[in-house]
């Protein structure tokens, strides 16, 4: 039997293990898994690639930033094929050069659309209905190489970013299954991106969840369900003291933006349409229905 081409995988997150189980329940040739170590600042709601390769025998390596010694590493695995599924560090060009058969990565979103980072909770923030994973060459250019496969996946409108991004995950899996035949044997379309189509959206931050109550009722939903749990969350100061707001819904009616029109339920005015607040803990607190 022919033995099949191998791979080095770089891989985090959920996705990250979808499609790290799918190359193991395929039988591909896996021979080392780079990894992170998890943050003990971050809330940690996927589970682990260390622990599903480590079950597996598969060497693992975890640095938080690819260096020399981790270029030679590479380069004396002798890898046919690299993956990229939500690794967090850049791979090196030196790293993506190795590979006879190319080096690919998995993008959370439908490129050229949504390129840069954390483009699920983007998506839910801009109340998109659609988005996807894109497996894709890697190339300088992040997020800007041939497609080589893509599917979508809908945004409710009730949908958080976790909801999305497990629906992602399932994409990314599926996606994985059926390309790698094609991959290993070098035979893999590749379609340019449409620059012209191209969006970019970089990093957010924690701070970036300060509510904006002249914003409409629907666009303050959007950034609350686009960063609740396990993200870090919307944020206001109500009445002199800080508050998270983890699960709202628009409503009709209008009121001055910020003002509290009621207590029970909690609502909320804004700059178009009222926010019916079902989730909120004061900085400090305890998560409940209303102001304490």
């Amino acid at each position: 039997m022919k033995k099949r081409p191998r791979i080095v995988l770089f891989a985090y997150s959920e996705v990250g293990c979808v499609c790290l189980e799918e190359l193991i329940k395929s039988g591909a040739e896996i021979v080392c898994v780079f990894t992170h170590e998890d943050d003990p600042g971050e809330e940690i709601w996927f589970r682990s690639v260390k622990e599903i390769a480590q079950k597996h025998g598969i060497p693992v390596r975890a640095s938080s930033r690819l260096g020399a010694e981790d270029i030679k590493f590479c380069r004396d695995l002798d890898p046919e094929l690299i993956f990229s599924f939500y690794y967090r560090a850049l791979i090196p060009k030196e790293i993506l050069l190795l590979p006879r058969l190319g080096a690919y990565n998995m993008h959370g979103a439908l490129l050229p659309r949504y390129r840069g980072r954390a483009c699920v909770n983007w998506a839910v923030l801009n109340g998109e209905t659609r988005t996807g994973a894109t497996l894709h060459v890697m190339t300088e250019k992040p997020d800007g190489g041939d497609i080589v496969d893509s599917e979508a996946v809908e945004i409710k409108f009730t949908d958080t970013a976790l909801d999305v991004f497990l629906k992602v995950a399932e994409a990314a899996r599926a996606i994985t299954e059926r390309s790698l035949p094609a991959l290993e044997a070098g035979t893999a379309p590749r379609t340019p991106q449409n620059e012209a189509e191209a969006t970019y959206f970089g990093r957010r931050r924690p701070e970036d969840g300060r509510i904006d109550w002249n914003k409409s009722a629907r666009e303050i939903y959007n950034l609350i369900r686009a960063v609740t749990h396990p993200f870090p969350g919307a944020f206001a100061d109500i009445g002199g003291r800080k508050y998270y707001i983890w699960k709202a819904r628009p409503a009709e009616g209008s009121a001055e933006p910020g003002s509290v029109v009621s207590l029970k339920p909690l609502v909320i005015g804004a700059g178009s349409g009222l926010l019916e607040v079902l989730s909120i803990q004061p900085e400090g607190g305890k998560e409940g229905d209303s102001l304490t």
